[in-house]
């Protein structure tokens, strides 16, 4: 059985879905906060990446 490929998202999608602005995107992504990867100049952060840094905010309010 084959998975389905993960959904990458572009950082202004990210920037959209969270309501950040592009530099704190970059911050998450300079501290390792939000996982992403590169393939040339494009930056992609998977889907699963970003619905794992909710869930820690969320863990982290409570």
């Amino acid at each position: 059985m084959t998975t389905a490929p993960a959904e990458l998202l572009t950082v202004p999608e990210v920037m959209a879905r969270l309501k950040y602005g592009r530099s704190k995107v970059y911050d998450l992504i300079r501290s390792k906060r939000l996982v992403s990867i590169t393939d040339g100049r494009c930056r992609r952060i998977p889907a699963d990446a970003l619905n794992a840094y909710i869930r820690d905010r969320i863990a982290e309010e409570d």
